[in-house]
Order: C-alpha cells, then structure tokens, then sequence
C-alpha cells in the first residue's frame, strides 16, 4: 500500500496575486505531496508592490470554517498564518484546542516587509497567550521575534542563539528562529530549538528579487511534512525545497515589485 496522504489545513489570509497566505500555502502543500485545506481569517487586496486594504473576517465565521473541516476530515496538520486581531486569534486557538489538533506551525505574521505593525498590542498579547503555546513549532523571523519579545530590532548572530531560550519559554514544542534579516554573510542561517538542543540551517544567499511570500511557503512545507518526518527533517527538507523554489523564481514572470517563488519548480517550469 502506497503511505497515506496528509491532509494539511492552514488558517491565513489571501492573496490575489497568489505569491502569499493562503495561495502560497496551497501551492507548497501539493508540491510537497499534501491534499491542501484552507479556512480565510482576512480578504486582502495585495499585489507583489503591497497590500492596499485588509477585511477580517467575523472570529465566528472563522470558527464555523474550523469546525466545518474538523467535523469531516481528518487533520494531520495545520499551519497558522495572518490572524488579524485579537478576536480571531482566540477563536482560532479555542477551536484547535477543542478539535484535538496536532502538528501545529504557526508562522507569526505580525510585521510588514516596510517595517509597519500588522497587529495591534491587544493582539500581540492574545497571540503570546493564546496561539503560540499551541504550537508544536512557531516560525518567527527576527523582526517578529523582537516582536514577541519586546525586545529592540537590533540582532546579532549571537544574540539569535541566547535569545532562542526564551522563545521556547513560551510555550511551543519548538521555535525555528528565522536569520534572513541579518546582513554581512554570504549565508542566511536559522536556528531550530526542538528538545532542548539547537540545530543550525544555512544555505546561500540567492540574489533575486522574487521573495514574496518566503516565510508562509516554508512554514506550509514544514507543515505538509510533520505528518511523515521528525521535526528536524521537516525543517530540513522544507529548506531545501524553499531554497529551490527561490531559485527558480525568475523563471516566473508575475508583477513588477517582489514576485513570487516558483512553488512547483520541480514539477514544471
């Protein structure tokens, strides 16, 4: 008998460009051989040059969405993306509890690539309390660990590795601390806190334009593996594909700002 499929749902909002949130999670869970679900937490109206409106949802359509799939199918993972407010981030984290999910990524999208503030502090606190010791793994990159943190923006290399135990004292399985913001190395590297011990992930710079969506494609990938590998190989195999995808980017010929990654570029293109 062939393994069984995952059945992979992520919690976000859209993007009508499709380079982020849900359409970019869909798209790494079928190139990494999931059967994709989605429940919308915000309609966005977005391009590759930005995001120009944002509509949240009511937290109890965003609940009846949960509860919709969970009644039905079985769930062997769920990634977390845009929560909007504080209202929905606790429908989300009530319904998962209630459910008995597991496999749990939850990428923190608190901060815009300009620097702005996605979510205000009575959301960030819902988050801290209510989301992030539900997950088995939080995908933080370092603008929205200082986030979590209340922290300065300011990072260094080794700041990253003293400031991973505290990330975990919150209350994750498992925080994947994201480098990509700091500058000087020819290298990116992340650090997995999992069990006690931390493991390092780096891979080249890749000089492209094209990284719209970056963090949701690798959180989702990390997701559509959990349910057939240990955390560290989900993370390790998720790197690679998402180090292939921006490879590939340019490939693509989508908008005139940050394009997206070629989420299938092993399959075509």
């Amino acid at each position: 008998m062939p393994p069984r499929i995952p059945n992979v749902l992520t919690i976000a909002g859209t993007d009508p460009s499709g380079g982020a949130g849900i359409q970019a999670d869909l798209k790494a869970f079928s190139a990494n051989r999931a059967y994709g679900m989605s429940v919308i937490t915000a309609v966005v109206a977005q391009n590759t040059r930005g995001v120009r409106a944002v509509e949240a949802l009511p937290p109890e359509f965003v609940a009846a969405q949960i509860d919709a799939v969970f009644d039905d199918v079985r769930v062997d993972a769920v990634k977390i993306g845009m929560v909007a407010n504080a209202g929905i981030i606790r429908a989300v984290a009530e319904r998962l509890r209630a459910h008995g999910a597991r496999n749990i990524v939850f990428d923190p999208v608190m901060v815009a690539k300009s620097g702005d503030a996605l979510l205000d502090p009575e959301a960030v606190a819902a988050l801290r309390a209510d989301l992030v010791p539900l997950a088995t793994l939080i995908t933080p990159n370092l603008p929205e660990a200082a986030v979590l943190l209340s922290r300065g923006e300011y990072w260094s290399a080794e700041e990253m590795a003293m400031e991973l135990p505290a990330l975990a004292a919150m209350g994750p399985e498992a925080v994947l601390l994201k480098g990509g913001h700091l500058t000087g190395s020819p290298e990116s590297t992340d650090l997995l806190w999992w069990q006690g011990q931390t493991r390092s992930y780096s891979a080249p710079r890749i000089a492209t334009k094209n990284d719209h969506g970056t963090g949701c494609t690798l959180s989702a990938a990390i997701a559509a593996l959990l349910p057939r590998k240990t955390l560290p190989e989900a993370v390790d195999e998720a790197k690679r594909y998402l180090q292939g995808a921006l490879a590939a980017s340019d490939r693509l010929e989508v908008g005139g700002g940050h394009g997206p990654l070629h989420h299938f570029h092993e399959m075509w293109g």
